[in-house]
């Protein structure tokens, strides 16, 4: 039996077994929490495309070729040679961003070598995947700052240690013009316009800029300049991963295999993309206590996708836990605590996965803030003249920083709510960016000048008691 075979058979034994235990939950989570760092070189190459194949959308031209290339690299005592371009277009990581570098982090464990293209060349053009607007180009300002934080919030699910790293310009800025129209010339225009995003923007009237119809040749010479066997990208990247293997094959390149990795739908259920323009995303620089209340607060249809996209279980395992639910032996939210705790774990640590688990479980099982035992609190009149944020980051120490305290503010997340004493009943309201750079004081007399009651403020899910308003 395999190692990963192993580990399976355990935590099959634990998922058949009572998952609102704490001793249970914790077990499992160590158990499939090792598999991120389990050596995975001991699986046949047709297990190993398999194991690949069950995270993605789409491997083509198909899973028996990814197999066989591995065979034959395995059989020349090497590994494969993956891709994956990173354009560096915001500051802040979410979830959704995390997935292809899961599946990354499996093929450094099956034995294959990565390299990371920072497209720093690209990422001046914009990407157009999926945007129904033209995508405004990045400075070089924009780009080093937006590096600056991507690793570190991506580490704990990619080994940044074992890979390569590759930018773009390299290649790209030499590229001459007579090059690029040599290589036009090779490439019809049909197959440029055939992308769905294109047709619609053009039939609602919408721009549609030459540097947008190059990104894709663009990203197509990336894979031309490492002759890589395998590119990893987004469902949405299909028409450019192809181009790809279209430019490899007009080089005389053997042609890379594509990996298309699913769209991750956001928190809020409405099916839409994870992003953070829509709010409805969990950011991998988030405290512990909100990653593991956001992943709660989703509908139960997302636990067999979120439990796919973040977690080492099989296909099995997953099967096994969804059919508990459906036979009502596993109520969904035990489930859903196991997920978040899986997630929490991997960014935070088995002690950070627990804590979030038990203050969940004591917040949200009382039936008013008042029956929440050793909960913070503020001295009103002490801290009345301090800013909102400041009270949130240095007082209670629910953020790590005002802009932090600001962010959850701009996501709804930051709240006053009054409860009437000996009812239970509460009164929320919800606090503007703007609010968390105001006095303490100065907002609660504007707030809750007509609210009777104990105040609390709430910074996600985490609670603090307002005294001497």
């Amino acid at each position: 039996m395999t190692r990963l075979g192993e580990s399976v058979a355990r935590a099959t034994t634990l998922l058949s077994a009572d998952l609102s235990s704490d001793a249970t939950v914790q077990e499992l989570l160590k158990e499939t929490g090792a598999r991120r760092y389990l050596d995975l070189t001991d699986l046949p190459a047709k297990e190993q495309a398999e194991l690949i194949a069950a995270r993605t959308v789409e491997v083509l031209p198909g899973v028996e070729k990814l197999a066989e290339r591995i065979e034959e690299r395995r059989a020349a005592g090497k590994g494969l040679h993956i891709k994956l371009g990173i354009d560096p277009t915001a500051t802040d990581v979410h979830l959704g961003h995390a997935v292809p570098l899961i599946i990354l982090s499996r093929f450094q464990r099956l034995g294959h070598d990565v390299t990371l293209i920072i497209g720093d060349f690209t990422a001046k053009i914009g990407d157009p995947s999926g945007r129904t607007a033209e995508r405004p180009p990045l400075t070089d300002e924009d780009i080093a700052q937006n590096l600056a934080t991507y690793r570190e919030q991506v580490r704990p699910f990619f080994d940044f240690e074992k890979v390569s790293f590759r930018q773009n310009s390299e290649w790209l800025a030499p590229y001459t013009f007579p090059e690029l129209l040599s290589l036009l010339a090779q490439v019809p225009a049909s197959q440029l316009l055939q992308r769905e995003d294109f047709r619609n923007r053009l039939a609602a009237g919408s721009g549609l800029t030459m540097t947008e119809l190059l990104y894709p040749i663009a990203q197509g010479l990336d894979s031309v300049a490492l002759e890589c066997d395998v590119e990893l990208g987004g469902s949405d990247q299909l028409l450019n991963l192809q181009m790809g293997r279209k430019l490899m094959e007009l080089r005389g390149q053997r042609p890379q295999l594509v990996v298309t990795m699913p769209l991750i739908e956001g928190t809020d259920g409405t099916g839409a993309k994870m992003s953070k323009s829509k709010g409805n995303y969990v950011g991998l620089s988030a405290p512990a206590d909100d990653v593991f209340g956001k992943i709660m607060s989703v509908p139960d249809r997302l636990m067999e996708p979120y439990l796919k996209a973040w977690t080492e279980w099989t296909d099995e395992e997953i099967a096994l836990v969804l059919g508990r639910v459906a036979d009502r032996s596993l109520h969904p939210m035990d489930l859903k605590k196991v997920l978040a705790g899986e997630v929490v774990a991997a960014l935070y640590g088995m002690d950070a996965a627990m804590a979030a688990r038990a203050g969940f479980v004591a917040q949200f099982s009382k039936k008013s803030f008042a029956d929440v035992e050793s909960l913070p609190s503020v001295d009103v009149a002490a801290h009345g003249a301090e800013t909102v944020a400041a009270v949130l980051t240095t007082v209670l120490e629910f953020t790590p920083s005002a802009s932090a305290a600001r962010r959850l503010a701009k996501q709804n997340a930051l709240r006053l709510i009054v409860e009437a004493e000996g009812e239970g009943k509460q009164q929320t309201v919800v606090l503007a960016e703007a609010d968390a750079a105001r006095p303490l004081g100065e907002v609660l007399a504007e707030k809750l000048a007509d609210s009777p009651g104990v105040a609390y403020l709430k910074a996600g899910r985490k609670l603090g008691r307002l005294d001497g308003r």
